[in-house]
């Protein structure tokens, strides 16, 4: 199958909780966002980890860390939470996934990694989809690399450029 990328003012945000410390993840994550400019306006949103969480319940820190999130959200955004009871895809679907999005005239693309116990109820009624990269678990600082990493070969799928060999 041949897919066509249309030009699009579309942008992606990754929106995550805490920082990485691992310097070759940071590398390898900042050598994605790279290539990816020549495709798309993306950014990497990185809101510090919780001060004092031994002191909250999982529901308080879920709940502090989503008003964190939605402090990060415009109401134009389509929120996408990264999710294991999201939908999953393989490289070509996701592409195609990320070209459907850029078709319907969204601003901004939105897509956030939760924190250790996953999201708020606020932030999942606001959300607009989930998506599953895997029914297996990840570090939140793994994740972050893979997602910005599928993003890139989405767009490269898409431009028939050959990093993605089927």
């Amino acid at each position: 199958m041949t897919y066509h990328l249309q030009i699009t003012s579309m942008q992606i945000k990754l929106i995550a909780i805490g920082k990485t410390d691992d310097k070759q993840l940071l590398q390898l994550i900042e050598q994605y966002q790279k290539r990816l400019k020549h495709y798309i306006k993306f950014d990497l949103d990185i809101i510090p980890d919780i001060k004092n969480v031994k002191n909250l319940s999982e529901k308080q820190q879920k709940d502090k860390e989503g008003e964190l999130i939605l402090k990060k959200i415009s109401t134009t955004d389509v929120l996408v939470l990264l999710d294991e009871n999201g939908k999953q895809f393989n490289s070509l679907e996701f592409s195609n996934y990320l070209q459907k999005k850029m078709n319907a005239g969204i601003k901004q693309l939105v897509f956030v990694i939760g924190g250790p116990y996953g999201f708020s109820d606020t932030v999942y009624q606001k959300a607009q989809g989930k998506v599953s990269f895997s029914k297996m678990t990840f570090s939140h600082q793994m994740i972050r690399l893979f997602v910005v990493e599928q993003i890139y070969r989405g767009f490269t799928i898409l431009k028939n450029e050959p990093y993605h060999h089927q």
